[in-house]
């Protein structure tokens, strides 16, 4: 059985992905992001939260080393007008030419085809090679495979939201012509983390077996982690020494992200 250590072919884009992914919203430094792509650590998802470190990070490591990188750039706005704007301030702001995936951010409608046009037009004259969407809406995942515009996802999967496993996964094509599947929210926002979300007879798991439980599907060939400070980035990489997990494990983080989904839910209602 392959660890996790060893990179993968990102669905239909042929990029070579390392399984651990890192975002920038929540603030992790330039050092972390030096250490993350020391461990191998390719996939620089630089969201709409556009923090600093993996700004320098990605600069740096791009001047001799581009070709090892696979840059996200995600962009939020719905206008057609804004969208140049905003891929071209990210790629001034990275000092780099083209961004190797951007990604429509939270897309819970489908984007309107004044957008889209505007996009297509975009990847047409260079800025960016392969274009992604995310969304919250399981759902509209099918309607985004049929559309076939899209060659990466990012997804809402982890144990205590699993519905993934039914709304998208069975839908994707054959692995050469199917989208790439990134995870996101793997720690459920740190609810799976925290011994007071527990239920009875369980100790949490660390933020890794949240990442190694997300890619223990094989439909996953990234998961997205958010580290805060290094020492949160250290603990991810924990993910690229292990393998897939036994049914076993398995099994417990599926019983632990239902209590989780269960009594977090009906919290935020009460609250």
């Amino acid at each position: 059985m392959k660890d996790f250590s060893e990179k993968v072919v990102l669905g239909r884009t042929g990029l070579m992905v390392s399984r651990l992914g890192i975002g920038a919203a929540y603030g992790v430094s330039e050092r972390a992001c030096r250490l993350a792509f020391d461990e191998g650590v390719n996939y620089f998802f630089w969201g709409s939260v556009r923090t600093p470190g993996m700004g320098v990070a990605i600069r740096d490591i791009a001047r001799t080393n581009r070709e090892k990188l696979v840059v996200v750039l995600e962009c939020y706005t719905r206008s057609h007008r804004l969208i140049r704007r905003s891929i071209e301030q990210g790629l001034k702001s990275l000092k780099i030419e083209l961004a190797d995936i951007v990604l429509l951010g939270w897309h819970d409608n489908p984007p309107r085809p004044k957008l889209m046009d505007a996009v297509l037009r975009l990847k047409e004259h260079g800025l960016f090679r392969y274009l992604g969407i995310s969304s919250h809406q399981r759902t509209l995942f099918q309607n985004y495979i049929e559309d076939d515009l899209y060659d990466v996802f990012h997804v809402r999967y982890n144990a205590a939201h699993r519905g993934a496993e039914k709304d998208i996964f069975p839908y994707l094509p054959k692995q050469a012509q199917a989208p790439g599947i990134v995870s996101f929210t793997n720690t459920r926002w740190g609810d799976l983390l925290k011994e007071k979300n527990m239920p009875e007879g369980y100790s949490p798991p660390d933020a890794s077996e949240c990442y190694r439980f997300s890619l223990s599907n094989p439909h996953v060939q990234v998961a997205v982690c958010g580290p805060k400070n290094d020492a949160e980035m250290k603990t991810a990489l924990n993910v690229v020494k292990n393998s897939p997990m036994d049914e076993q494990d398995l099994q417990r983080m599926r019983i632990i992200g239902d209590y989780v989904h269960e009594t977090r839910s009906l919290a935020s209602m009460i609250t």
